[in-house]
């Protein structure tokens, strides 16, 4: 549903939007969110979207120096949050080498390529595939239209902004008590199922539930089934009624979950993608053909030649696995714009296994190149589902796409250098083998050295992507369902809170539901989001005080 614009300031052209005094806020606060989401990742095996946060500071520095309006409010945490994700899928790939080997002895030039490239690709691919996915497919992007829910309800203040105050405290309270006083439970596992592998149960997040409100019930049931077929399904009857052992039941169920999340990437790719590609990505080519990229894209097959002679001559890595990384990126940002439009969720590591995994069994690569590979498409996944809720904001607010673009590149290059900084100091400060350690987990990264031979079961991967794309082209109702499938149950369940409860007030009170429930959920959202990073950089400044 479209906001209501008709009370709040908006800017009518595009140097009111793009200003210096953006750009400038969104550098500062790209450097600080990028730092402190390194620190998150690795030490928490999380990480917060920083859309919220980013939204509300930009909003009050802004207002504080006037004269503002929220596209260019819009703007600056478009650059802000861009460096947080790049963070991301550097942290939760490349200590996977470290967890490997000790060790291993990785330079600085083959981090900043990885780091830097996937930057780049995500930038050119989110530029081609915004107006498919924010405008034509129209999918919700929880995150982003809370984000401009809260813009305007900010603009605009009355009593909506009681709702979304009372909201915003009540999430951001809880947090606090959460995370950083640990006086309330994070999550609570069904103790039965968690003998048979499963993480089934509840996370106690505010703003879990609320994604799950706002995406609503129908995409929930389809997450929830998902859950049913990989906890239920494959754990618990695979172990109890075929007798797998726990190491094969696991493997079935991680594995159909990828399948099924690759083969949409496809069935999208093939149905959807394919057939606009004069309009998506005839810009890489011809000024005219590219109706749909934001800037003029025909110097990108350029970059992308270059970034290939990098890839061969730096990194290592023959020349069938450069094309399968570039190729794969295409596909995996494709994927995250669906999954994070529809989900809210972005398993960017994911989609890094994924590419990795083909590129080494095609050219039996070496460990180093494959987890290279991972970083590359891992970065650039990240970034494209933190670059397209900040779209879908833009597109309810009225802003200039190419502004908003423009504030992503410089705030995500500049991510990209902070973070490459940043795992580097903390390699020559405390030595590889720091990764892995109760200092640092890096959980994702774990995982990823963990599969680095590998999808566990190869059949079952193949069968579900068969499936997905079948079902795909009849419905794309079950679009889901491999999220459902590969995520743990605590993730599903606590959205199925969410949809249930939507799905009730939808029936027994419809005025509230539309009037209130979207500014309950998106104070919900912003008050974890917001507490959750200013406690990431509390820690960020806590480990940094003790080096």
């Amino acid at each position: 549903m479209a906001l209501d614009l008709s009370n709040v300031k908006k800017a009518s052209s595009f140097k009111e939007q793009f200003t210096v005094r953006a750009m400038v806020i969104g550098v500062i606060g790209s450097i600080i969110l990028t730092a402190s989401s390194m620190f998150v990742a690795l030490k928490a095996s999380s990480l917060p979207w920083p859309i919220m946060f980013v939204t509300l500071l930009s909003m009050c520095l802004l207002k504080l120096m006037g004269k503002t309006n929220v596209n260019e409010i819009n703007v600056t945490h478009t650059a802000m949050s861009a460096g947080s994700m790049v963070a991301g899928g550097l942290a939760f790939t490349i200590p996977g080498l470290f967890i490997l080997d000790n060790n291993a002895e990785i330079g600085v030039l083959e981090i900043a390529v990885c780091t830097i490239t996937g930057t780049v690709l995500g930038l050119i691919f989110t530029s081609l595939l915004r107006k498919h996915f924010v405008e034509k497919a129209a999918m919700p992007y929880a995150m982003g239209q809370a984000a401009a829910e809260v813009l305007v309800v900010g603009d605009e203040g009355g009593k909506s902004m009681g709702f979304l105050g009372g909201s915003f405290l009540v999430s951001g309270i809880w947090t606090w008590l959460r995370d950083k006083m640990a006086v309330v439970p994070a999550m609570k596992l069904v103790p039965g199922l968690a003998n048979y592998g499963s993480m089934t149960g509840l996370w106690f997040s505010p703003m879990l539930i609320a994604v799950g409100y706002l995406i609503g019930p129908l995409t929930i049931g389809v997450w929830f089934l998902g859950w049913a077929i990989g906890d239920i399904g494959a754990l618990y009857l695979g172990q109890t009624a075929f007798g797998w052992d726990a190491a094969f039941a696991s493997g079935i169920k991680s594995s159909l979950g990828l399948g099924w999340m690759v083969g949409v990437g496809f069935a999208i790719t093939a149905k959807e993608i394919i057939p606009n590609a004069k309009n998506i990505f005839g810009g890489m080519f011809s000024k005219e053909a590219g109706k749909d990229a934001i800037v003029p894209m025909q110097w990108a097959p350029i970059v992308m030649l270059v970034f290939a002679i990098l890839y061969i001559f730096v990194l290592d890595m023959p020349i069938v696995a450069v094309i399968i990384t570039l190729i794969g990126v295409w596909l995996t940002t494709a994927m995250s714009s669906q999954c994070v439009g529809q989900s809210g969720i972005n398993p960017m590591e994911v989609f890094g296994i994924f590419v990795m995994a083909i590129a080494k069994v095609a050219c039996n690569l070496e460990v180093t190149q494959a987890v290279y590979v991972a970083c590359i498409v891992a970065v650039a996944s990240g970034l494209t589902g933190d670059v397209m809720n900040d779209f879908k904001s833009g597109h309810e607010l009225g802003s200039d796409p190419k502004a908003q673009w423009i504030g992503e590149v410089i705030g995500g290059l500049v991510g990209s250098v902070v973070a490459v900084a940043v795992l580097v100091v903390l390699v020559k400060a405390y030595g590889g083998g720091v990764f892995g350690t109760e200092m640092f987990p890096a959980a994702q990264a774990a995982a990823v050295a963990s599969v680095v031979g590998g999808i566990a079961n190869v059949p079952v991967f193949i069968g579900g992507l068969v499936a997905s794309v079948i079902v795909y082209f009849i419905t794309p109702v079950f679009t889901m369902l491999g999220l459902g499938i590969y995520l743990p149950g605590y993730l599903t369940l606590t959205a199925v809170l969410g949809g249930v409860l939507r799905f009730i007030l939808d029936k027994a009170a419809p005025k509230f539901s539309s009037a209130r429930g979207g500014i309950i959920a998106a104070g919900l959202l912003a008050g974890e989001g917001f507490f959750g990073v200013i406690i990431a950089l509390i820690q960020a400044v806590a480990i940094l005080s003790a080096m």
